[in-house]
């Protein structure tokens, strides 16, 4: 599932093979080495109250979208990390009101999969990638 900030509409399939199989080889191999800190950050999003839907910006510039999590360079990765929010997005109108029941609909398990919204050159969506298993 990716919401495109410049169309503001949903597509489908947004983490398959033939859309993002260069995409996710990228970021795969830098967000391995941040997903601990990651899930942990989710996770006390959720417990905390913030919201049931937490959203990490990855990009390898700065973009004016979350909280700096996560700097590129500081745990061996390339990219920064933001810790946002499905209310955050609302609000910056990159999910338009008619997408956000699909949106919701479509969110992953936020214990299994990070819900990255990756900004890379032209591209700029939502991917989920799964946890690494302990």
């Amino acid at each position: 599932m990716i919401n495109h900030s410049n169309e503001n509409t949903l597509l489908d399939d947004a983490n398959s093979y033939d859309v993002n199989k260069e995409l996710m080889g990228v970021i795969s191999s830098d967000f391995i080495k941040v997903a601990d800190q990651l899930k942990e950050a989710s996770y006390q999003i959720r417990k905390r109250g913030f919201s049931e839907f937490p959203i990490f910006v990855a990009s390898r510039r700065d973009v004016p979208v979350g909280q700096l999590l996560i700097g590129a360079t500081e745990l061996d990765n390339q990219w920064n990390y933001k810790a946002s929010f499905l209310d955050e997005f609302i609000q910056r109108a990159l999910i338009g009101a008619e997408s956000l029941d699909l949106w919701k609909e479509n969110y992953k398990q936020p214990d299994e999969y990070c819900c990255l919204f990756v900004v890379h050159g032209d591209f700029a969506g939502f991917v989920y990638i799964p946890y690494p298993e302990d």
